[in-house]
């Protein structure tokens, strides 16, 4: 569909009459990251997942509006065409941070937030200045996202994917291998890693109001565990649920855990009624 100028793919399951459950992936991912997930939280909301400018089957931004505020401009554009705004909106990684700078800016006013292994806080030390700065490097060069899809095999994809602490089987390996064998998907996910600043929505995290629960990866390398009790800290109403055994991909890794954790969240949080 066309929306903030952009032709988008979006993936919708469930009951057009149910309210809205808003999912975004992270970056280098699409909507295949909630292929388990999705379809579990369907019998309860009508689940919208779209791919994020740039990745999967979604226009790419403008390098003018690559940065989170840019992204958080477009998903709001493109859920105010669909007229479907969320009771519930979760996020894995970036997509979260996406999502809470929709909530700080007022696009979406969801009852309740949900960050999986969320990048809700810049990177610790030097490396908070290295990546960026390496990703920048990269996306400038016209030829790199063409030798990155060049050499994009399944071992390479296996190795990305338990770098961060994620074991996926064969089929969810697979998907990630034919995303980074695109090249204008690999520049979509460096083009968002070159102009991702986190300082300022961590600054602003102690004026989000909107009830947050972080699902956290007990085994994620990405993002660890121990940065999601910091930001409940800086967060008005937050809280924690660590799942054990699982990594920065803990949805793709056991989609049923994470559902069960999630419908539990919004059963106290009242937007659905106890069985």
């Amino acid at each position: 569909m066309e929306a903030a100028g952009l032709r988008w793919h979006v993936q919708e399951f469930g009951s057009p009459d149910a309210p809205t459950l808003l999912l975004l992936h992270g970056t280098g991912a699409a909507t295949h990251s909630w292929r388990g997930l999705a379809p579990l939280h369907a019998r309860d909301f009508r689940v919208i997942a779209p791919d994020l400018p740039g990745h999967g089957f979604t226009d790419p931004l403008p390098d003018a509006d690559l940065s989170l505020p840019g992204m958080a401009r477009a998903v709001a554009g493109l859920v105010a065409a669909l007229g479907r705004p969320p009771v519930l909106a979760a996020g894995h990684s970036a997509g979260a941070a996406v999502l809470a700078r929709m909530c700080l800016d007022g696009a979406i006013a969801p009852r309740l937030l949900a960050a999986f292994n969320g990048a809700l806080a810049p990177l610790p030390g030097a490396a908070n200045l290295l990546f960026p700065g390496m990703a920048r490097l990269l996306f400038l060069n016209p030829l790199t996202p063409k030798i990155f899809a060049w050499t994009a095999d399944r071992a390479a994809a296996k190795r990305l994917i338990e770098g961060t602490g994620s074991r996926l089987d064969p089929e969810g390996v697979d998907l990630y291998r034919r995303l980074f064998a695109r090249a204008g998907h690999v520049r979509g996910a460096l083009g968002m890693m070159a102009n991702w600043d986190l300082a300022g929505l961590h600054r602003a995290l102690p004026g989000l109001a909107t009830r947050t629960v972080l699902i956290v990866g007990g085994d994620d390398r990405a993002i660890l565990p121990d940065t999601a009790f910091a930001l409940r800290d800086r967060l008005p109403d937050a809280r924690v649920r660590l799942i054990r055994g699982l990594g920065h991909l803990a949805h793709e890794e056991a989609p049923e855990r994470v559902a069960e954790v999630l419908r539990a969240e919004a059963l106290d949080a009242g937007l659905l009624s106890p069985p």
